[in-house]
């Protein structure tokens, strides 16, 4: 895995607030800030804050992000984005008084699914693998067991990107601290192997 540096990296809509360096990347959310397309609510919302940084072919990214969850939808992760229609976006989402691991599916429209987050919701590590036409999601709050939480088909062959994702729909001044951002190989370990 290589450390990418976050100065090399490309915003889509930046921040008012935000920091970087070669390893450690800091953002305050804006207001109103979200990635969304249609589904249930109708709306497209394309304002959410995607640091990104371009991938050829397929790769494992991993990320460590910390931070304070409290207001309604608060979410930061990952987002691997083909165009504004085609993309993922997973991590920590604060939804119905609790922290989940989320992930948002779009092609064409947004999917939603959450799972069941053990261990600190403040400090996680999410790791993705693009490998022949598929998505490995992943989380873990130790460093050391990675468990699976979204396996899904996804078409990467147009190119993509991918970085830290953070938005807060509800409200302003969302802090989170992301820093660890590599990329590399995919990992070639077995589909129960969460190591």
């Amino acid at each position: 895995m290589q450390t990418i540096s976050f100065e090399e990296c490309k915003w889509l809509n930046p921040p008012q607030q935000w920091s970087a360096n070669k390893t450690h990347l800091n953002v305050t959310t804006d207001a109103k800030t979200d990635f969304w397309r249609e589904t249930h609510y109708g709306f497209i919302r394309e304002s959410g804050h995607f640091m990104a940084h371009t991938v050829n072919g397929d790769c494992t990214a991993q990320i460590r992000l910390r931070a304070d969850y409290t207001h309604l939808y608060d979410q930061a992760g990952l987002m691997l984005r083909v165009d504004e229609s085609h993309w993922i976006k997973t991590g920590i989402e604060f939804s119905d008084g609790k922290h989940a691991l989320s992930t948002v599916v779009t092609s064409g429209k947004s999917d939603w699914s959450i799972g069941k987050l053990e261990g600190d919701p403040g400090d996680v590590q999410l790791r993705v693998t693009v490998s022949n036409g598929t998505v490995r999601i992943q989380a873990s709050t130790d460093g050391n067991r990675w468990l699976v939480f979204r396996l899904l088909p996804f078409d990467v062959s147009a190119g993509y990107s991918i970085g830290p994702m953070c938005c807060s729909p509800e409200r302003a001044g969302f802090k989170v601290a992301f820093s660890e951002f590599s990329i590399g190989p995919p990992l070639a370990k077995g589909l129960h192997d969460l190591s």
